[in-house]
């Protein structure tokens, strides 16, 4: 009798351990931390031999070899410590981030020096002093002279050999240099771009001049203060970029000509391997053309435009040339022209050379070669747009090969050698699995196959699906079932959607704060559903274009679609639908909800996009063109014609130092609501810009889920 009391206590601990439910300090932060998929630290591979290094969980540095399967020199925290002692630097409290700079040496940082740790002569040293002497941002290491460019307010400095250089010095705020321009559109993430050899360093200069300013108000000081941001909206004045050469010999600088109009988009700056030339995309500002050209480094002078893509609707480069290892006059190049991203091959003069990889499916990275230059390495779509799968193409052949199997989510990186691959896989029902597969896709080693951290939660099932759209094109969706889930029972719905360009929300991969959130609603019971519209990324030039000179369309109808495909579902209580969506998700959650008014009792919108001349130029442009030459698209989009058309419980959000959705668009909804009399709901984040995190991100989404239940 008690061994079968034991037995039953047992079996009820670990019941109740098995539906802990989730908190939104899991969903927000403990996701990042203690409920993320164990890893292997500082996984990397060892630059010229078939060996990685990690750092395990006593904080030593490990470095293992692949074939020989033994451990070589490892380090630990305390004895790196007792060198950095010996340098009067500061210790560490865990290992540094670091970069092999070959097979025996690594680089990192510490107390504002370079160090490098070389593990044959057992030695520390510091490469490079990095006493900035003001507050900079920005840091752009070259990594032959280990020069630093790096940003001061509106200006550019290179610290080279202890010494500060002024490459810049414009005493106009609204002239901006080395920063990213064209506000992050077309892949820009920075404004420098070293050479080669670190001879050169190439800037963007931003002149804002002639931009119009835009009040942001800062509720931290007394009396609040206004701060003016430059913010190019749909149809207005653009800024205008120019790209310098600063070279570190002579200390000039000579500004490439790149001609006119000058608010032609500047995109995809990459230097030839002799840095010699300058290599940029131009796109013009209908950007339905791009011209890549040539540029001479010395003189600033335009020398050829190696080749033309035109697009009827647009052309969106956003990757640079990558030049091929050993032959410094062939570079790939990433295109859509034939319908979907695709690698190229080029010569320096222009010659097309062939198209390396092709089907319908995506290159969604490029990875690299090997050591010869003689295969490219790249992940891809190619088992199904959900999935992504590491891949090789020989360059002289064309033949691409493989290296993952299986659905899921691969991330991997090559040796040196090429020879092995170290592959990061997960799926909707795996964490993270971590191996070592060799060049012929064979698993040689699994170095970690996480555990569950989220095995001891109550968690509702999840089922991945298509539905049929428009001329049979295959919706894709996702549906998380509550926990618990009984099918003869009535639940209420949360369409959660986002179904704007450049963004897939739905793949096969483990979870993500976002995923965690509709978990954590479906613990609560509810149904949460969604479905990726046309105009979303990575299906290729026809699905993402359809949506063309008409946002919220196509959008809306596919979406239309998948409310008819729940309302088929027995187990959907019609009376109880939401809706939820931020950014371009906002815009649609209030299209929806004015456009298609009964059918959902409540949604909410955050920094929603009303009225698209509001938005910015580089993004609206290419998607509406401009409002005078497209007035019926930005007329039919604009949800404040729609306003007094709203039924059901709406809460709108909006952070008010928004620099990418401003403020003023959910407050000229909010004013559209009250002049016509229609209830609204409205709630801001002060001194917040377009995405909340932290602390504030838990309030943001317990602030959601409290809406849909008192209200849903």
């Amino acid at each position: 009798m008690k061994k079968t009391y034991l037995l039953l206590l047992c079996f009820l601990c670990t019941t109740a351990i098995a539906q802990r439910n989730l908190t939104m300090e899991d969903v927000v932060l403990n996701i990042r931390t203690s409920l993320a998929p164990k890893k292997v630290a500082a996984l990397t591979w060892i630059k010229g031999e078939d060996a990685y290094s990690f750092v395990d969980s006593t904080q030593t540095l490990r470095r293992q070899d692949v074939v020989k399967k033994d451990a070589k020199k490892s380090l630990p925290l305390a004895v790196l410590n007792a060198r950095l002692k010996s340098l009067k630097a500061d210790t560490l409290l865990k290992f540094p981030e670091h970069a092999w700079e070959n097979k025996n040496a690594f680089t990192f940082t510490s107390s504002k020096k370079l160090l490098q740790y070389d593990f044959e002569k057992d030695s520390l040293r510091i490469l490079a002093e990095r006493n900035y002497t003001a507050s900079t941002e920005r840091h752009d290491e070259e990594k032959n002279t280990r020069a630093v460019a790096y940003t001061v307010g509106n200006n550019l400095y290179i610290l080279h050999q202890g010494n500060i250089i002024t490459v810049t010095n414009d005493a106009e705020k609204n002239i901006v240099n080395g920063q990213s321009v064209h506000r992050d559109e077309f892949g820009i993430t920075k404004g420098t771009f070293w050479s080669p050899k670190g001879n050169y360093l190439a800037f963007y200069r931003m002149d804002q001049t002639m931009v119009t300013d835009y009040p942001l108000v800062d509720i931290t000081k007394k009396p609040a203060a206004v701060e003016m941001i430059k913010y190019p909206m749909a149809g207005e004045r653009s800024h205008e970029v120019t790209v310098g050469i600063y070279d570190m010999k002579s200390a000039k600088t000579v500004f490439l000509q790149t001609g006119t109009p000058a608010d032609q988009y500047l995109t995809n700056v990459a230097w030839s391997p002799d840095e010699k030339h300058v290599f940029i995309a131009v796109v013009n500002r209908d950007q339905n053309e791009m011209k890549f050209n040539s540029y001479n480094a010395q003189t600033g002078a335009f020398e050829n435009t190696l080749f033309t893509e035109t697009d009827p609707k647009y052309v969106h480069p956003q990757k640079p040339m990558v030049f091929v290892p050993g032959h410094p006059h062939e570079f790939i190049w990433q295109s859509r022209r034939n319908g979907y991203n695709h690698l190229f091959l080029y010569e320096t003069t222009g010659r097309y050379v062939g198209q390396l990889t092709s089907g319908n499916w995506e290159v969604t990275s490029f990875d690299g070669f090997d050591e010869k230059g003689t295969r490219a390495y790249f992940t891809s779509t190619v088992a199904g747009h959900l999935n992504r799968d590491f891949c090789s193409v020989e360059i002289l052949t064309g033949k691409i090969f493989r290296f993952t199997s299986g659905e899921g989510t691969h991330t991997c990186s090559v040796s040196t050698s090429g020879n092995y691959v170290i592959d990061k896989y997960s799926s909707t029902s795996n964490p993270l699995t971590t191996s070592i597969i060799n060049w012929k896709g064979k698993v040689v080693s699994v170095l970690l196959d996480s555990p569950n951290p989220l095995k001891d939660f109550a968690l509702g099932k999840v089922s991945l699906f298509t539905i049929k759209g428009a001329n049979g094109i295959e919706l894709q969706c996702r549906q998380y079932f509550p926990v618990n889930f009984d099918s003869t029972k009535k639940y209420p719905l949360i369409i959660y959607l986002y179904g704007g360009p450049n963004v897939q929300l739905l793949k096969n991969s483990w979870y993500t704060s976002g995923d965690l959130w509709m978990q954590y609603m479906a613990e609560r019971g509810y149904v949460v559903f969604t479905l990726e519209n046309r105009g979303t990324a990575n299906r290729g030039s026809e699905f993402e274009q359809a949506t063309f000179r008409n946002l919220g369309k196509i959008e809306l109808e596919d979406q239309q679609l998948g409310i008819n495909y729940l309302e088929t579902r027995p187990y959907i209580d019609q009376k109880r639908m939401g809706i939820y969506g931020w950014s371009y998700g906002g815009f649609l959650t209030t299209s929806m909800m004015t456009r298609y008014p009964g059918i959902f009792k409540v949604g909410v919108a955050g920094g929603p996009v009303i009225d698209w001349r509001y938005y910015e130029v580089m993004f609206t442009e290419r998607y509406m063109d401009t409002p005078q030459t497209n007035k019926d698209g930005y007329d039919y989009s604009n949800v404040l014609k729609f306003a007094e058309e709203l039924k059901g419980k709406l809460l709108v959000i909006h952070g008010t130092m928004d620099t990418t959705v401003v403020w003023q668009q959910s407050l000229l909804f909010i004013d559209k609501c009250i002049s016509k009399g229609v209830p609204v709901d409205y709630f801001v984040y002060p001194g917040s810009e377009h995405n909340m995190v932290g602390h504030d991100r838990v309030h943001l989404l317990n602030k959601i889920a409290s809406y849909f239940e008192d209200n849903l």
